[in-house]
C-alpha cells in the first residue's frame, strides 16, 4: 500500500491526513495549533506542522506528499533564506491605503486583466506595498517573496536559512500564485512590472509548478507543487467544471471551476487559478455563519433548534427579510453597512420567521456571488456546501430554492488536506 501526504496549513491550525494513495481512504491522521493574529512568526508554522506530522505518526512511510495552505500572506527572506519580519496574512488590513495606491497607479480594469484581481489588503502585492511605505529598512532586505505553503513546502523539503540557503528552490502552484496580484492566470507569467512597484525592487519568486509536477525532498519523496487552501478544497471535494463550492463557515467563500479565466474589473470576483489546469473565480462574503450564531443567541436556542424554528416557518418568513451585514459586507463591498431587518408586522415577527429569515438572508448574501459569477458567464449547474454552516438542516433544505441550482452536501471532511493528498497521489502515479 503507497501511502501520501496531505498538509492543510491554515490560518487557525495545520491538519495532516496520510491517506491510501490507491484508495483515497484516510490511515492516519494529526492536528496542531497555530497562534492567533494577523502577524505571524513563520517558525510557528513549521513547528505546528513538524506536530501535526508526528501527532499522525510520522511519515517515514510516506512516498509523496503536497502541501495546501492559507492564500496571500506575505513571508520576505532575506538572500540567506532567513525571515525578515512576521508574516502578514490575508486578514491583515494594514496594506489597504497601498491598495488603493496600486488602482490609482494601474487602474482597475488594467490590474484586471493582467492578474485577474483587483487589489484589496487581502493580497500579496498590497503587503509588499505596505512593507516599502512602513518599514523601507526590511523593503530593502528582502530577497525573496514566498506565500505560506511555498514556505513550508521549502523548509520540509530540507531548505532553510543558511549561507547556502538557496531561495532558487522555492516552488508554488498557479492556484496561490493567482492570489499574489503580481501573477497572470491566462498566460502563467509573473507580472515582473507590478512586482517591483509594489516593492521598489525585483526578488526571486517561487517556480510555479504544473498541476502534475514534482520536485523531490531531502529523502527523495515526490513531493506536489500543493495549493491555495480554495484550491485544495476543490480538489478534495471533486469539484468540476459546472461546479460552485459554497463554503459556509466564520465567512463565505463561492468559487466555481471554469474552462476560462475572469477579469472582473469591479473586484466583486477574484479571478484566481485552480489546482487542475483550469480556473477558479472567488467571491467572498463576510456575513455566513455567524449571521446563524447572531440569531440563535438572540433567541436564546441552539442551532438544531434555530434550524427547527426556522423549517416551521414559511418560505420568504411572511415578509420577514432580514439583511445580514452584521459588520459590513465585502460582497457588496460596503465595510460600514450594519444589518437591517425589515418587513415587521404582528403577524410576521415571530420567532419562527426571524429564525427563517436569517438562514434566507444568510443563503442570499451567498447567492449574490454566484449571480456574480453568472454574470461573467461561468456555467453553474450544482453547488456543493461545505463548512461548518452546511451542517444545518435548514441551510441544506433551503438552498436549492434560494440559490437557484441543485444542492449537495459531502460529507464534512478536511477538503484541503485531501485535496493535497489527491495531488500527492497524482505526482506518484498512483
Amino acid at each position: 500500500m503507497a501511502l501520501v501526504m496531505g498538509v492543510d496549513s491554515s490560518t487557525q491550525s495545520c491538519k495532516v491526513v496520510i491517506v491510501d494513495a490507491a484508495t483515497g481512504a484516510i490511515v492516519r491522521t494529526g492536528r496542531a495549533s497555530h497562534p492567533d493574529g494577523t502577524a505571524v512568526d513563520p517558525e510557528a508554522w513549521w513547528v505546528a506542522l513538524q506536530q501535526a506530522i508526528a501527532d499522525a505518526g510520522g511519515m517515514a512511510d510516506v512516498q509523496a506528499w503536497a502541501i495546501g495552505g492559507q492564500q496571500h500572506g506575505m513571508v520576505a527572506l532575506d538572500s540567506s533564506g532567513a525571515v525578515i519580519r512576521d508574516a502578514l496574512l490575508w486578514n491583515d488590513t494594514r496594506s489597504a491605503g497601498a491598495a488603493a495606491d496600486l488602482v490609482a497607479e494601474f487602474g482597475a480594469s488594467a490590474l484586471a486583466q493582467r492578474t485577474g484581481l483587483v487589489p484589496v489588503a487581502s493580497f500579496t502585492i498590497t503587503k509588499l506595498g505596505w512593507l516599502r511605505d512602513a518599514e523601507p529598512e526590511n523593503a530593502a532586505r528582502v530577497a525573496a517573496v514566498a506565500l505560506p505553503h511555498d514556505w513550508l513546502t521549502w523548509r520540509l523539503r530540507g531548505f532553510g536559512p543558511s549561507s547556502s540557503s538557496q531561495v532558487d528552490e522555492l516552488v508554488t502552484d498557479r492556484s496561490d500564485a493567482s492570489g499574489t496580484g503580481y501573477w497572470n492566470p491566462a498566460t502563467g507569467e509573473y507580472d515582473r512590472e507590478l512586482l517591483v512597484a509594489a516593492l521598489g525592487h525585483d526578488v526571486v519568486l517561487p517556480r510555479v509548478l504544473g498541476p502534475a509536477e514534482w520536485v523531490p525532498d531531502a529523502d527523495g519523496r515526490r513531493v506536489g507543487p500543493g495549493a491555495g487552501d480554495n484550491a485544495g478544497a476543490a480538489l478534495g471535494v471533486g469539484a468540476l467544471p459546472g461546479d460552485a463550492v459554497v463554503s459556509i463557515g466564520t465567512s463565505g467563500t463561492v468559487f466555481a471551476v471554469s474552462e476560462k479565466p475572469v477579469h472582473d474589473e469591479t473586484g466583486t470576483i477574484a479571478g484566481f487559478a485552480d489546482a487542475d489546469g483550469r480556473f477558479l473565480p472567488l467571491v467572498a462574503t463576510l456575513n455566513a455563519a455567524r449571521v446563524l450564531d447572531a440569531i440563535a443567541r438572540l433567541l436564546g436556542v441552539d442551532h438544531d433548534e434555530l434550524s427547527r424554528l426556522a423549517l416551521s416557518a414559511p418560505a420568504g418568513a411572511g415578509g420577514l427579510h432580514l439583511l445580514p451585514y452584521f459588520e459590513g459586507e465585502r460582497t457588496p463591498n460596503l465595510p460600514d453597512a450594519t444589518a437591517t431587518l425589515s418587513g415587521m408586522t404582528l403577524a410576521s415577527t415571530t420567532r419562527e420567521n426571524l429564525a427563517r429569515a436569517a438562514v434566507e438572508g444568510m443563503l442570499s448574501g451567498l447567492g449574490a456571488g454566484l449571480d456574480a459569477l453568472r454574470a461573467q458567464g461561468v456555467p453553474l449547474e450544482r453547488a456543493l456546501l461545505i463548512g461548518g454552516g452546511a451542517q444545518s438542516e435548514a441551510v441544506r433544505e433551503i438552498a436549492p430554492a434560494v440559490l437557484g441550482v441543485p444542492v449537495e452536501v459531502p460529507e464534512p471532511a478536511e477538503y484541503v488536506a485531501l485535496g493535497a493528498a489527491r495531488q500527492a497521489a497524482r505526482v506518484l502515479g498512483a
